[in-house]
């Protein structure tokens, strides 16, 4: 049976974090280890210049970085093709030639263009790249013929300007690509150590490397129950992002036992706070060993981007040549 391709990617904005690895990373390497599948998944440098397009000094090293944390938390380059996006030229051509395909008001209606607009508005984001981002999305996912797209609902968008774009160029030239699936996954809402969207931008991150008293003194400081001023005073785990992060890190038995301790009033913010701690630290142990490894076998580091970009490119090229071939040029 032919396997299914998939086909992410990442911007290498900077370090990723726990939302990051719960949020799309265990759900990459959930699809990487089954059999009908065949997974892409790429560092989305190009992307990242639409809104950091004046601050790439560290854009290489990030990428570098990123791809340390994937292996580390278990995806395989014997399983995935890992690669970067700017190194395959084909990705530009692409989006070149389905720009002069795309309607001017499928881009304008797009529902994070504003919004992005707004979060970042200590950028100027009033470029031709930003706006035509989505396009760029659609080149990568359809280069590669992609069957699914895995995406959070927020993104659900772009999938579908993807599919849009792909069904205009099958109707004006030839039925090349077919038309991408989301894949949607049950995602946990793991919010920052301030209460907000964990992000980069914000500065309320808890990230896949923080490790010993840095990821102590960051748990230490997550915003929980407002309500509850005082030990004594019963607690609410359900709306406390503390409980959220323990129900990810902590054995069951004793998440029931946290809940009904903090409903009661029988733990403190600050006892519950250092358990989960401990467990985050133990849980990313081996995850840590593996981001040392990477970084003390930079020559193997290497090897596996160069095997990435090697793979992803023989497909873009034969891709490439059947689209030249539909056009006509």
């Amino acid at each position: 049976m032919k396997k299914k391709r998939i086909l992410s990617g990442m911007r290498p904005t900077g370090r990723l974090h726990l939302g990051n690895l719960h949020g799309a990373l265990e759900n990459w390497v959930a699809l990487q280890n089954e059999e009908k599948y065949d997974c892409f998944y790429f560092v989305a440098d190009w992307h990242a210049l639409t809104s950091d397009y004046s601050d790439t000094e560290f854009l290489r090293e990030f990428g570098k970085d990123m791809i340390i944390d994937w292996l580390s938390v278990g995806l395989d380059p014997e399983k995935s093709t890992l690669f970067i996006q700017s190194q395959i030229m084909e990705h530009a051509e692409l989006f070149t030639l389905l720009s002069m395909i795309t309607p001017l008001s499928w881009l304008e209606r797009n529902p994070t263009y504003k919004e992005i607009k707004t979060e970042l508005a200590e950028k100027d984001l009033s470029t031709f790249g930003f706006l035509g981002y989505p396009v760029l999305q659609a080149a990568d996912i359809i280069m590669y013929k992609a069957y699914g797209v895995p995406v959070g609902v927020d993104q659900l968008p772009h999938v579908e300007l993807t599919r849009e774009i792909a069904r205009r160029f099958n109707y004006l030239y030839k039925e090349i690509f077919p038309i991408p699936e989301p894949l949607l996954a049950d995602v946990p809402k793991l919010l920052g150590i301030d209460g907000r969207k964990m992000s980069k931008s914000y500065n309320n991150s808890i990230y896949i490397s923080d490790r010993g008293d840095i990821l102590r003194q960051k748990v230490a400081s997550m915003f929980t129950d407002p309500q509850r001023m005082r030990k004594s005073d019963p607690g609410r785990p359900e709306i406390c992002n503390v409980f959220t992060f323990h129900q990810i890190y902590t054995a069951q038995s004793d998440v029931e036992e946290i809940f009904e301790d903090c409903r009661q009033a029988l733990i403190g913010c600050v006892e519950c706070k250092k358990r989960l701690a401990e467990r985050i630290i133990e849980r990313l142990k081996p995850v840590h060993e593996r981001q040392d490894y990477f970084r003390d076998h930079p020559d193997e580091l290497q090897g596996i981007i160069a095997d990435g970009n090697a793979r992803a490119s023989l497909i873009a090229r034969m891709t490439m040549k059947e689209v030249r071939d539909a056009i006509k040029i």
